[in-house]
């Protein structure tokens, strides 16, 4: 044989293996298991995170499991879940830009090389029929794929940016999520496999932090879901000395997130946790549960009050009303608070002492003149103090922990617990006032008071003056009996 000969075999062997790749892919043991999408219990799974490092393969895995339920190509270790017919199928990605540029370029090829159509998961002699996505250079909307059945499965690519309208509609039977979507998005994902029973799964670095879709694979998994992690450890390809020269590039807050996959600490929601493990029906608040209210004064921004009730038993805390408006003097607003009971305590924030530049009074004083029964001085930690962080997380873990719930019809609180979030570790102090009223009442429920009731004799009856009554921390009298 030749040299030229042999070079010749050669190139074509290597076309082969580079336009066939689905036949030559050997997974990680970490892209096994995404691949099986078992849970604990070994039971198969309809939605899947593959929450990975950078630079572990975490794009190619999910390129890969797209072009096996594509093309029905399952391999001998497969033991994920099956299609036994061609499907329909969406790809995604945050941008059309970014769709084109990796999720295209991997199942696919580099997109606009002629000579790299077909280099991708997909296998080139299966792909029977492209079209292009106007307006979007080298893109492609729609692919035409071979199934082993002998008809055709169809690829559909979408972007986050198109919005959830433009997901809304169809059923499809997978769903692939390259980067993490917004929360309409998947659940417009969910929406869209539901009719067919299909399959869903992202494949991200989770760099929003503790979102709330993190948050519910992390802390909440409901039947049929499950999290598989990846880090740099996990990723042969990966040597020491490449690591080391990425990890020394990276932020300190970083590294954990780029090379272990593990949430950006500081940053995503406050309160990572599902609403509904926190809902409460609205019921008739025992009269022995102490109860608070807390004001967040405002005027451009809006005025709130939140109040809570406290089931000392339990150590449990229930917020079971909120008001929330804007614009309006202090005259409204204490009306409002009233018509919810006026012996109710308030408890309120440092800028109540700021004086009125009319009467020259302190805000909380306006307050306390029409008739609202304000605490003696501003709001102030347990331990002292005024630090956010500690009611943070006071509240966080008693929601963790299922001491926190809010009446379900409490819609404006909901809403702005949704939005409360962290950017670089620093709160964004946006709509955010019920969140700081509640923050105030919880951390204030040592001074959590009783309705006054008609007060009791100072001794009991037949006690012989005895056994004097006293009066306990929440405004009732205790009395022994002789």
């Amino acid at each position: 044989m030749t040299l030229e000969k042999a070079v010749s075999i050669i190139s074509e062997i290597n076309e082969v293996k580079e336009t066939n790749k689905l036949n030559w892919y050997k997974p990680y043991d970490y892209q096994r298991s995404f691949h099986s999408g078992k849970d604990d219990e070994g039971q198969q799974t309809k939605q899947k995170i593959l929450m990975a490092a950078n630079k572990t393969g975490k794009t190619f895995c999910g390129a890969f499991e797209m072009a096996v339920h594509l093309t029905g190509r399952y391999p001998e270790w497969w033991q994920g879940t099956r299609f036994d017919r061609p499907i329909k199928a969406w790809a995604s990605g945050n941008t059309s830009a970014n769709v084109r540029d990796i999720v295209q370029a991997e199942c696919l090829g580099e997109p606009g090389d002629t000579e790299d159509f077909g280099k991708g998961a997909i296998p080139k002699d299966l792909i029977i029929s492209t079209e292009r996505a106007p307006g979007i250079p080298n893109a492609y909307s729609t692919v035409l794929i071979k199934h082993i059945s002998g008809k055709s499965s169809k690829l559909f690519f979408k972007s986050y940016e198109q919005g959830a309208e433009q997901w809304m509609g169809k059923a499809v039977d997978v769903v692939w999520m390259d980067e993490e979507p917004p929360q309409p998005i998947y659940s417009q994902a969910l929406r869209a496999t539901l009719k067919t029973s299909g399959l869903t799964y992202m494949t991200f670095t989770p760099e929003k932090g503790m979102t709330k879709v993190v948050a519910g694979f992390m802390n909440d998994l409901k039947p049929k879901q499950q999290l598989f992690n990846a880090s740099w450890d996990e990723a042969p390809h990966l040597d020491e000395e490449t690591k080391d020269e990425i990890l020394a590039a990276l932020p300190p807050h970083e590294r954990d997130m780029r090379s272990k996959g593990i949430p950006v600490l500081g940053s995503g929601l406050v309160f990572p946790v599902d609403e509904d493990f926190i809902r409460s029906d609205v019921f008739q608040i025992p009269d022995h549960w102490p109860r608070i209210c807390a004001i967040d004064f405002g005027w451009d921004h809006p005025t709130a009050c939140v109040w809570i009730a406290y089931d000392r038993d339990q150590d449990s805390v229930y917020v079971y009303d909120a008001y929330r408006q804007s614009a309006e003097t202090p005259i409204v607003h204490a009306e409002a608070i009233k018509s919810r009971g006026e012996w109710i305590p308030c408890a309120w924030p440092h800028d109540g002492m700021q004086h009125d530049k009319g009467s020259g009074k302190p805000l909380a004083e306006h307050y306390r003149k029409h008739g609202i029964n304000m605490l003696g001085s501003h709001f102030e930690n347990p331990a002292g103090g005024q630090a956010v962080e500690p009611g943070l997380m006071d509240m966080l873990q008693r929601m963790q922990s299922g001491r926190f719930k809010v009446f379900e019809n409490l819609n404006r609180w909901f809403e702005e617990m949704r939005m409360y979030h962290r950017i670089d570790g620093k709160l964004v102090k946006e709509r955010d006032d019920l969140m700081s009223a509640t923050r105030y009442a919880v951390m204030s429920i040592r001074y959590a008071s009783l309705k006054r009731m008609k007060p009791l004799p100072a001794f009991a009856v037949g006690s012989n003056n005895d056994y004097p009554f006293f009066q306990n921390n929440y405004g009732s009298s205790i009395q022994f009996a002789s």
